[in-house]
């Protein structure tokens, strides 16, 4: 099975699949699946535009509203994961994963997914130790805070998947995991980004908990998008232990490099996206703490026992199939000959999602208001993760990466700081 992986898309997918397609002329080959490391930017409308945290100059429509319209459909089955530029009112929609168009599959904010054979998880967003600890309060119409931490990396989506016992064979994340440049040419890496030079030395480069995920999981293959840069790297994880191969991929430009091409081996038969039997039993089994409030709440590492969900979702598969609820439109898409089209703003409730949680006999919670949100129903629900909840974390340092959410205006500072009056 041969898998194009790549960068950041920034709603650029007219571009990507065409480059695919020369490529698969070029190589006599072809391509099976396409996996995107974020900013994927599934922007339907103008409406979307406000959920993407972007200066004004770069909210532009570009291309996924006509795969959403079903104008054209994706040449390639497409999964993606979020990064810190996305719609993110259409995202949380589909929180636990779906398709975000026709042959296009929202990872979810955390998830793993099947295809063919191949097991891929992945983790949506960028770490923010500040917002860790907190739950999802954020719900569209956003404002100037919440559309940033929005899509800010939360524990609880971290500890879903930590408590993944089977093998993954492909990981992805939009940051990089913390200390990954020790593995790699950090030295080249700096000549070409020297804003990231003071991180890199002080070792603050990267996401803690995907570094967390790196070292739990030890997926073959690993990777990641943010920096807008190529990025290899080799983990030997122990003495005579797994190796995973990282690699970091840049955003969707001419000349730049955004795309690899692997090849892994593979049942025969056409392969299709579907559930993953482990995942759905742990969203089922942390469904009763999802934690929704401003409050902090720290939650345990230990490992629940997960035998009775996965045998509960084992016979639900055996009676429905894996093959994921179908695309459905919520919102109207962007149409060109009449801009400016009002559409309504706000949650709107997926289908799909819908559908899903029914199936897992979960109730809907993806717009409960804060005020009614996860301290009380925790509170009701004895749970061995549950630490307790607090305004502080004793010990906890506001570790952000000094970089901050927008990589693209440390580029354009750099640029003009290089240029020649």
């Amino acid at each position: 099975m041969k898998i194009a992986v790549e960068g950041c898309m920034h709603g650029d997918l007219d571009k990507v699949y065409a480059t695919l397609k020369r490529l698969e002329e070029a190589e006599s080959t072809k391509i099976d699946l396409l996996l995107c490391c974020g900013d994927f930017q599934a922007v339907r409308n103008e409406e979307d535009l406000k959920s993407l945290n972007v200066p004004p100059k770069y909210r532009h429509m570009n291309s996924f509203w006509k795969y959403y319209s079903g104008q054209v459909k994706a040449p390639y089955p497409t999964i993606f994961i979020g990064g810190n530029h996305e719609a993110s009112n259409y995202l949380w929609e589909l929180y636990y994963g779906g398709w975000a168009a026709p042959n296009i599959y929202f990872l979810g904010f955390s998830g793993v997914i099947k295809f063919g054979n191949i097991r891929i998880g992945g983790l949506s967003g960028i770490y923010k130790s500040k917002d860790y600890y907190l739950g999802h309060h954020e719900r569209p119409p956003y404002d100037d805070n919440n559309i940033r931490s929005v899509y800010h990396v939360r524990q609880y989506d971290v500890l879903k998947l930590m408590h993944v016992a089977e093998p993954i064979d492909i990981f992805l994340s939009h940051d990089w995991p913390l200390g990954i440049t020790d593995y790699g040419n950090w030295e080249k890496l700096v000549q070409q980004k020297p804003y990231f030079k003071e991180e890199v030395r002080l070792k603050t480069l990267g996401s803690k908990p995907a570094a967390e995920l790196l070292d739990k999981l030890k997926p073959p293959y690993w990777f990641s998008a943010h920096l807008h840069c190529r990025f290899p790297a080799i983990i030997q994880h122990g003495e005579n232990g797994p190796i995973t191969k990282f690699l970091a991929l840049d955003k969707c430009l001419p000349g730049r490099r955004f795309l690899q091409i692997i090849e892994i081996k593979s049942d025969p038969g056409p392969p299709e996206i579907q559930y993953d039997e482990e995942w759905l039993a742990i969203t089922r089994k942390f469904n009763n703490i999802f934690h929704l409030s401003r409050e902090y709440l720290r939650l345990k590492s230990d490992h629940l026992d997960n035998q009775d969900s996965r045998y509960w979702v084992k016979n639900k598969l055996n009676v429905r199939g894996a093959k994921p609820f179908e695309f459905s439109q919520t919102v109207p898409s962007f149409d060109p000959n009449k801009p400016g089209s009002t559409v309504p703003s706000g949650h709107h409730r997926n289908p799909q999602t819908e559908s899903f949680l029914q199936f897992l006999e979960l109730p809907y919670l993806l717009d409960i208001t804060d005020e009614l949100s996860t301290p009380k129903r925790i509170s009701e629900f004895s749970s061995p993760l549950v630490i307790h909840s607090q305004k502080h974390l004793d010990g906890e340092e506001d570790d952000d990466d000094a970089h901050g959410d927008d990589v693209d205006e440390l580029e354009e500072l750099a640029a003009y700081g290089n240029d020649d009056f």
